[in-house]
């Protein structure tokens, strides 16, 4: 998956990663990203292919819940908000 903030005014960074669990709702990975909190709108694309693949689909998200792992590590859960477009 490729994350990304979707408000222009935020810290810009994006960030590939793998899903822990995914659902049709949302999805839940680790990120060594302390820039996450909830109620932060993202750009979430899944699944995420370099070069990009017809199946690619990106989504509006919003994180629901951050949970600090320790050793610098967050669990981040998102949820879907909404379908955006074919990548």
């Amino acid at each position: 998956m490729m994350v990304r903030p979707s408000d222009p005014q935020e810290r810009q960074f994006q960030e590939s990663n793998t899903t822990k669990n995914v659902s049709r709702d949302g999805i839940y990975f680790v990120s060594q990203i302390e820039s996450y909190y909830e109620g932060m709108r993202l750009f979430v694309a899944v699944p995420h292919h370099s070069p990009p693949d017809p199946q690619d689909r990106e989504y509006v998200g919003q994180v629901a819940r951050v949970e600090k792992l320790g050793e610098g590590q967050w669990g981040i859960a998102v949820q879907f908000l909404s379908g955006l477009r074919s990548k």
